[in-house]
């Protein structure tokens, strides 16, 4: 799934939609079928965290990648990389050179809503790590208020802190010396989020995620994706396992049992 940062970028390549109009269409989501943009121009786009958004008009199109969603941009007419039956949104922009069409394949969510409704269906995310006037103590304070979860399972909570995800998770718990599934009372929560925040900042703009300093290929990352390889600090072989948990918080997590020992409450479920 992609990360804020990877939504962050996507919005960088879609600025270029500000003040273009709309001629054609089509969003193939049934609720949402009859919606059209057509003559309208797009105020603008950005990001929140995992969550995109444009604005037409009165109107904002939200969209989420999920797991395995993607957009792409084509001369209005050229043949589509990805099967057309995956297409959930398809925007054709004005462009004295041709039609610009965006399409976007396999979207794990496609919204539409009064742009007066923003805050109000947003409020519940909490601030945004890539945000330039970002609030750290809000989000150590939303994590510090649930004292018995696991420091794995608040990271990744989008009500803490919108953008975090697994990838980020895994390095984070790494570099704080932390098992995911400690307790947030067991854990120093100021030097997670600080972790957080300089990590996804500095691979903000960058093609590559890279959180070990070290942009070569299978050496980006400490131990997200490495089960069963040596750790790059002590030589232990990262292990991997489930956090419990339920819906988008139960995920796959790795650590090193040398750098980062599980608390009492580990299981190895």
């Amino acid at each position: 799934m992609p990360e804020g940062d990877s939504v962050y970028q996507l919005s960088k390549r879609l600025q270029f939609m500000a003040g273009r109009e709309v001629t054609h269409t089509s969003l193939r989501v049934p609720r949402f079928a009859t919606v059209d943009f057509t003559g309208l121009a797009c105020d603008k786009v950005w990001p929140y965290g995992k969550h995109l958004f444009m604005q037409f008009g009165p109107e904002i199109l939200h969209t989420h990648l999920k797991m395995e969603g993607t957009w792409s941009m084509h001369r209005a007419g050229a043949r589509w990389r990805k099967p057309g039956h995956t297409a959930r949104v398809v925007l054709r922009l004005a462009d004295a050179k041709g039609d610009i069409e965006l399409v976007g394949h396999e979207l794990g969510l496609v919204d539409v809503f009064p742009a007066r409704e923003y805050s109000a269906r947003m409020g519940y995310l909490g601030p945004d790590m890539l945000a330039e006037d970002f609030d750290h103590d809000e989000v150590v304070r939303r994590i510090t208020s649930q004292p018995d979860m696991e420091i794995g399972r608040a990271l990744l909570d989008q009500k803490n802190a919108a953008g975090i995800g697994n990838e980020y998770r895994a390095e984070i718990g790494f570099l704080a010396g932390t098992h995911p599934a400690r307790l947030v009372r067991e854990v120093d929560v100021d030097k997670h989020v600080r972790l957080a925040r300089r990590l996804m900042w500095a691979n903000k703009d960058s093609p590559v995620r890279v959180t070990t300093g070290v942009k070569r290929a299978g050496e980006t990352s400490y131990v997200f994706g490495r089960n069963n390889k040596p750790c790059r600090r002590c030589t232990a072989l990262i292990t991997k396992g489930f956090l419990g948990g339920s819906g988008d918080l139960e995920r796959v997590i790795w650590w090193c049992p040398d750098c980062q020992p599980p608390g009492p409450s580990w299981r190895g479920e």
